[in-house]
């Protein structure tokens, strides 16, 4: 089992930044794979982010590369990502989530956070 516990988010405008953190317990953290997803309101949960064991290989989704950067502390048992550049568009609630393997994907992760709110003005 997987805790996982987000923080970070909040109300920004837009061209702003802010930085999400994720805090893991229960497993070894540094075996896994970690993801960021969000989910704005009346749409889909969305991949936004993946990062490997070792943080040495990153994913992103088309709509935020170049301004989103995902990172790992295994020491810290934690996993961030930092946002800039923010636009209206990416107001969502930001999950991270745990995928039991050394592979990345977009879609298959095991345990998700409760969520962090994030909210861009234009």
């Amino acid at each position: 089992q997987v805790q996982l516990a987000e923080s970070g988010g909040g109300l920004v405008q837009a061209g702003g930044s802010l930085r999400l953190s994720c805090l893991a317990s229960g497993r070894t953290f540094r075996n896994y794979v970690m993801g960021w997803f969000r989910q704005a309101p009346g749409k889909e949960r969305e991949f936004v982010a993946a990062i490997n064991l070792n943080g040495g290989i990153t994913n992103y989704a088309d709509s935020v590369k170049g301004r989103f950067t995902i990172s790992r502390d295994n020491a810290k048992n934690t996993v961030y990502l930092q946002m800039n550049s923010l636009k209206p568009e990416d107001t969502a609630v930001y999950y991270c989530a745990v995928r039991m393997s050394i592979l990345l994907s977009t879609t298959m992760y095991d345990y998700w956070g409760q969520g962090t709110q994030v909210t861009v003005s234009s």
